[in-house]
């Protein structure tokens, strides 16, 4: 009788989930032939059809997105289980200190000490299945005039090289500042794809990085509606926000020249999937504070599956303000009543509903995202909100106002408008 030899494994069971883990992780490259790049993943190209967001993952799957871009590595491990769960992956900020916010890039013992940190989160979430690429640091070029930041970036960079060749870098910066890409280039060799956040001025965005010299890939690591930056304003300084149909119009423009650009740009992550205090709680918001979605997702679906989605968002026009031109300045005096309109249809013939609010005009000047507090609703000054119309009173005290209409579907979708305001004795 032959003999049989049995070989039992005395590994412990964590060792063998952990190689296990190690040995699944996709790899990540970037490909280049006759002046083009593609993004690959296990060797299948990987345009990235992302949002920028913390929540809301299956309506991002829903809609046909296939990735989420994190800021920093807080909660990393959440996000980047609830992604793989859903087949998406995830762009992972490394977050570095801002000069803005009074890091020293010559404070060597400061940078030292910051990379040091950074390295232990690289080696932490290195081996994620879900992991797409590196972040490293996000708008560090905001205001800032110390061009040692981009070694500092490089190092952080060179670092991810050495120890996870399964996934590129990239930075995020703020629009198309010539003269820090033109440092990168200079200081950042192992940076392998530049990341810019454009809204407005998305088309000239590839023009504008080829001028400062850039040659290499590209994506969009926020894109979306029309930021208070960079929009129409009144009188007094006030920006005039899209409504959520204008918002949509205008992202459909934006994402053509993201896929125009295919050849360099990578593809790019639309900002904000969720909701977010940005000088109004709507401007960028793709939900509302409950989770509604407006039509801007709509656009999206449309664009990234080719269907349009079984129940649409309502369409919505502009705020009026009895027979006031909104673009020019609407002046109220205090106490004095008046009435506003707008007008929703929905595409499904969902019934609407309509609510009203009245806000004083934020004083927040945070920038780059930083975390904004939203104003007090002064809702007792409306009379009559329950439609299309509203009767409301204006506020007894001189100064900027802003005046919202969120309009619902009963189906998980709204509508959003509004219109600033100013009380003048």
């Amino acid at each position: 009788m032959k003999k049989v030899h049995i070989l039992v494994c005395l590994l412990p069971l964590p060792f063998l989930f952990f190689s296990y883990k190690k040995t699944s992780v996709p790899t990540v490259a970037i490909k280049k032939a006759n002046g083009a790049f593609t993004l690959l993943r296990n060797g299948e190209p990987y345009f990235i059809k992302g949002a920028g967001g913390l929540e809301h993952y299956d309506r991002l799957k829903e809609c046909g997105g296939n990735s989420v871009r994190l800021w920093s590595t807080e909660g990393a491990k959440q996000y980047l289980d609830k992604a793989h769960a859903l087949g998406l992956t995830v762009t992972l900020g490394l977050d570095m200190g801002h000069e803005r916010r009074g890091f020293n890039y010559d404070d060597k013992k400061a940078v030292k000490e910051q990379l040091e940190k950074l390295k232990k989160e690289v080696l932490l979430y290195k081996d994620h299945p879900a992991l797409l690429m590196w972040g490293v640091g996000n708008e560090v070029d905001q205001f800032a005039k110390n061009y040692n930041v981009w070694y500092a970036v490089n190092d952080l960079a060179k670092f991810i090289h050495e120890v996870d060749p399964n996934h590129p870098t990239t930075t995020m910066l703020a629009g198309v500042p010539k003269k820090h890409i033109q440092e990168i280039i200079k200081r950042c060799p192992h940076l392998d794809i530049l990341s810019i956040n454009a809204f407005r001025w998305i088309e000239p965005v590839k023009r504008d990085i080829t001028a400062a010299g850039w040659k290499g890939p590209y994506l969009l690591g926020e894109w979306g509606p029309t930021g208070y930056w960079e929009s129409e304003t009144v009188p007094w300084g006030t920006f005039i926000e899209e409504t959520s149909t204008e918002k949509a119009k205008a992202c459909e423009e934006r994402y053509k020249h993201i896929k125009s650009n295919s050849e360099r740009c990578l593809g790019g992550y639309i900002f904000f999937w969720g909701n977010k205090q940005a000088r109004t709680h709507t401007l960028l918001s793709l939900f509302s504070e409950k989770g509604e979605g407006i039509e801007v997702q709509d656009m999206l679906q449309k664009e990234w599956t080719g269907k349009a989605p079984k129940n649409s968002a309502p369409k919505i026009v502009p705020i009026g303000i009895d027979d006031f031109q909104t673009h020019k300045g609407v002046y109220l005096t205090p106490s004095s009543n008046h009435k506003a309109y707008t007008d929703a249809t929905d595409p499904d013939g969902d019934k609407l509903y309509f609510y009203w609010e009245i806000y004083q005009e934020s004083k927040e000047k945070k920038e780059g995202g930083d975390t904004e507090a939203k104003p007090a609703s002064l809702n007792d000054l409306i009379i009559d909100g329950k439609g299309r119309v509203l009767s409301f009173k204006a506020p007894q005290q001189e100064g900027a106002y802003r005046l919202f209409v969120e309009v619902y579907d009963g189906n998980k979708h709204m509508a959003t408008a509004n219109t600033p305001f100013y009380v003048k004795k």
